[in-house]
């Protein structure tokens, strides 16, 4: 099977955890795109039921979901979870993305640039 995405074995223990604490096994890790964010489009993750017209991969037993508007964004995505001096958290390589911001969860591509807002941090 080929996946759309990749996600680490770092971010698939990550999101059991997310998921041990919300008490919810049947939820499914969702990960889109929406326009807006400093480069003209956002990242978002959170933790929801698979919709009928969603790609579903499998992951060290972690469902994730994506919607067809976000998929062409998101091919071969890479998504890890990595611990820093300032916290951890879950990071999103994107080979589609020709820029991004600073703080990584704003991107833009090569033939669409999105909404772009102002900065907040």
């Amino acid at each position: 099977m080929t996946h759309l995405i990749t996600l680490t074995e770092t971010a698939a223990d990550k999101v059991k955890e997310f998921m041990a604490s919300k008490d919810h096994p049947d939820l499914a890790l969702r990960i889109y795109v929406s326009k807006g964010g400093c480069s003209g489009f956002s990242y978002g993750m959170a933790l929801d039921a698979a919709q009928e017209d969603d790609n579903v991969y499998e992951f060290n037993g972690i469902k994730v979901v994506i919607d067809p508007q976000s998929a062409p964004y998101l091919e071969g995505i890479e998504v890890d979870y990595v611990n820093s001096m300032m916290g951890g958290g879950f990071s999103i390589t994107n080979p589609n993305a020709v820029s991004s911001c600073g703080c990584g969860h704003s991107f833009r591509t090569k033939d669409d640039a999105g909404a772009a807002n102002s900065c907040s941090h």
